[in-house]
């Protein structure tokens, strides 16, 4: 029976979003299936395309003549499998583009990660073919011949008839053509075969799960109870810094793999990985692996076919990771998982949290979060009653929560002191530095942008419209404040518009200027510096934190980075310097990102056996965002920050889609932004912009972006739905041809 399959061409445009019908050749009748990869022809010159498989039907709707046969199945390589369910990778591709408005390609791909194929690595053993009795009469041959590297290299096969070809030519010392003689001959043969690269290398693995304590094993107890019941839900763990969240991670994840199924255990970003994944290999020895960018494409590949091959229980990486071919898979993990890198920052735009929960839906997998400083989002779904909620209060590594002092960066320079570090910071440093104790100085620089600030009273220039931080932007006398939300244009002030002070200044701030500075004022400090340029060759995370963590470094002075997950027990003093300069970012999210950073970074301190120090340098010390987490007051800060976005109507008390509107031509971008706000103002309960982009023109693209506020999600995914139907329609009428649209559900970075 002729059957005709739907086709999803491997291109990502939006007026091709749609399937093909293709006919499928009786040759290949038995072999495609929901999710084959096809070779079809495609347009006017039939030139032949890639696509994916998305459904099948007995009869077509176009007319037999015009429908064409599909040409060939794309296969992957040699010693590469296909993934068994199809279906689920279909189904979740379907839910990423309608949740998050990417063409249905663009979500095949991004789901379909896994089915690429590398180039796998090749084994050769070159294994003697002739009996014991003419070996040595070869060799006798050889011998009298004086053709040593022949006689070497059959003496070593009649002692072991199956040597490693890599032996052979590096511990041997014997030539190719030396083996390539015996082969012609007939003596020997080379053997290859696949071999899939295994990344993890740690010697004492096996180690059984350490013991828990009654509150960590009550959480254990919960998430695998409700597992079996078949209740698998979300749940979110609450912990302080040292409160032993990865052991309960192992421990959930080593008992539901011993019903059989599987996990995914995701971390933020590279920066994590070192200690956490040492963690996890002790415990699961080759039956964990891990995806990350470190890896190559062929490396990659070989951990997706382990995955399929049901070689590994345990998979760990950042939210790639979500796409490992599990398909016994029974929990998926989510540490940090307030890390603004869950979410994808290219189309489609989905963040791993919300994807996670759809594919433990779609599979019966039970969701852990976890983080000192859990996102506003997930929080409040707690509270609501969504996810369980558990709290860790005690540290477990070792030590207390450290003494946190605030520094006024005010009175500092009320005193004179016009240096990097305030007076008490570079007392306590020198102190460390006399008793050979460790310091960490983190610079905050999360969100940061040209804004202008007081130095004398903290005032910042904010947009009397939207309450965020505004920009500087331009330059000389061109230079003005834009806030990237409303579009709201001011002047740029000479005087403090709060106290009238002449020291209203931009922020500037860098890792370098201040290592020289360190290097200078304390010149037998042996200094380490951790940012964007020193990481990044292959292996300098690494390199980095073991040298500090081996104390071959007195300060370790860094970025953002320095401040995740990192263990080290001989820091006993942790620097935050301008820990204010997150909360002039452009975005509504600014007290949350400082308060996390600063809690984070508190939360280094004083995690051995010596109490810890934290000075905390702001020039706004009476921020809600810097005192709560100058007491590592979770609740306190949640309670006053999600007051402010009821007010304002922003997630997750409410929910956000911002449409970014992209074209070469800037009328023409500002005119389709005009027309989608006119389509648009009758379908949202708040409409704000259109306005440009936080970066108005990216390789002559010019963006503007405009945004829509609902309580309901649904009602936003209406909207963009309508967006894309009234594009895909002018377009067809040959009008904005050259304009493209992006969506972003609840953005992370806002524009």
């Amino acid at each position: 029976m002729v059957r005709y399959a739907d086709v999803i061409i491997d291109i990502s445009h939006e007026r091709l979003d749609r399937p093909f019908t293709y006919r499928i050749p009786d040759h290949l009748s038995d072999q495609i299936l929901l999710g084959s990869r096809v070779l079809v022809p495609f347009g006017k010159g039939k030139e032949p395309r890639t696509g994916y498989v998305t459904g099948f039907r007995e009869r077509p709707d176009l007319e037999e003549e015009r429908i064409r046969d599909i040409l060939d199945l794309v296969r992957l390589r040699e010693g590469y499998t296909e993934e068994g369910d199809r279906d689920f990778s279909i189904r979740l591709a379907l839910w990423m583009k309608n949740s998050y408005g990417s063409t249905m390609i663009t979500a095949l791909k991004t789901v379909m990660a896994s089915r690429k194929s590398g180039a796998p690595k090749k084994k050769r053993t070159l294994r003697l073919l002739m009996d014991h009795d003419k070996a040595l009469d070869q060799l006798s041959f050889y011998r009298r011949k004086h053709q040593t590297a022949r006689a070497r290299l059959l003496e070593a096969l009649i002692e072991t008839p199956e040597i490693p070809y890599e032996m052979v030519t590096g511990k041997l010392h014997i030539q190719a053509p030396t083996i390539r003689s015996l082969k012609n001959a007939g003596f020997v043969e080379v053997e290859e075969t696949g071999i899939l690269r295994n990344p993890v290398s740690v010697s004492d693995a096996g180690k059984g799960p350490e013991r828990l304590s009654p509150e960590q094993l009550a959480i254990a107890d919960y998430v695998t109870g409700e597992f079996e019941a078949g209740r698998p839900g979300v749940t979110l763990i609450h912990g302080i810094t040292g409160s032993g969240k990865t052991e309960v991670y192992i421990n959930i994840i080593s008992r539901i793999c011993s019903m059989g199924r599987q996990a995914i255990m995701l971390i933020p970003e590279i920066a994590l990985t070192y200690q956490t994944l040492i963690r996890f290999y002790r415990h699961f020895g080759d039956r964990v692996s891990v995806i990350n960018s470190s890896l190559s494409e062929s490396e990659k590949a070989d951990q997706w076919e382990r995955a399929r091959r049901g070689e590994i229980d345990v998979i760990i990486g950042p939210r790639s990771a979500l796409f490992t071919p599990f398909e016994r898979l029974g929990v998926i993990v989510m540490d940090e998982e307030h890390e603004t890198s869950y979410k994808n920052e290219s189309m489609p735009k989905y963040h791993a949290r919300e994807t996670a929960i759809e594919i433990a839906r779609l599979r019966g997998a039970s969701v852990v979060l976890g983080s000192a400083t859990p996102s506003l989002d997930a929080y409040y779904q707690a509270k609501e009653g969504n996810y369980a909620l558990f709290t860790l209060k005690r540290r477990l590594t070792g030590g207390t929560l450290p003494r946190v002092e605030i520094a006024d960066m005010r009175a500092e320079l009320k005193r004179g002191n016009r240096s990097i570090l305030s007076a008490s910071l570079y007392r306590k440093l020198e102190e460390r530095l006399g008793a050979g104790e460790q310091t960490m100085l983190f610079l905050n620089r999360r969100g940061f942008a040209a804004n202008m600030s007081c130095r004398s009273c903290g005032h910042v220039v904010r947009c009397p419209h939207c309450d965020v931080a505004m920009s500087l932007h331009g330059s000389g006398n061109r230079q003005k404040m834009v806030c990237h939300y409303c579009g709201h244009e001011e002047g740029v002030p000479s005087l403090c518009p709060s106290c009238g002070s002449r020291y209203i200044l931009p922020m500037k701030a860098g890792t370098e200027q201040i290592e020289a500075y360190l290097k200078e004022t304390f010149p037998q400090a042996r200094i380490l510096r951790m940012d964007a340029d020193t990481t990044s060759a292959k292996g300098s995370y690494e390199k980095i934190l073991s040298a500090f963590a081996n104390e071959e470094a007195d300060i370790l002075l860094g970025t953002q980075m320095i401040v995740k997950g990192h263990d080290f027990p001989g820091v006993t003093l942790v620097g935050i310097l301008m820990a204010d300069l997150s909360l002039y970012a452009n975005d509504y999210r600014a007290a949350e990102r400082t308060f996390q950073l600063l809690t984070q970074a508190a939360g280094r301190a004083g995690r051995g056996t010596i109490p810890g120090d934290v000075v905390i340098q702001t020039y706004q010390p009476d921020h809600y965002a810097i005192t709560h987490a100058s007491r590592q007051d979770y609740e306190g800060f949640y309670e006053e920050e999600i007051l402010y976005r009821k007010l304002l109507m922003y997630p997750p008390v409410s929910h956000m889609l911002s449409v970014q509107v992209q074209s070469p031509s800037e009328d023409m971008a500002a005119a389709a932004a005009g027309d989608l706000r006119d389509l648009l103002q009758k379908r949202a309960a708040v409409l704000i912009g259109p306005a440009p982009a936080g970066i108005g023109r990216i390789r002559d693209i010019y963006r503007f972006v405009l945004y829509i506020k609902d309580a309901s999600y649904d009602k936003l995914i209406v909207c963009k739905d309508r967006v894309e139907e009234y594009i895909h329609t002018v377009q067809g009428n040959g009008t904005y041809r050259n304009v493209q649209i992006q969506f972003d559900f609840d953005p992370v970075n806002p524009y």
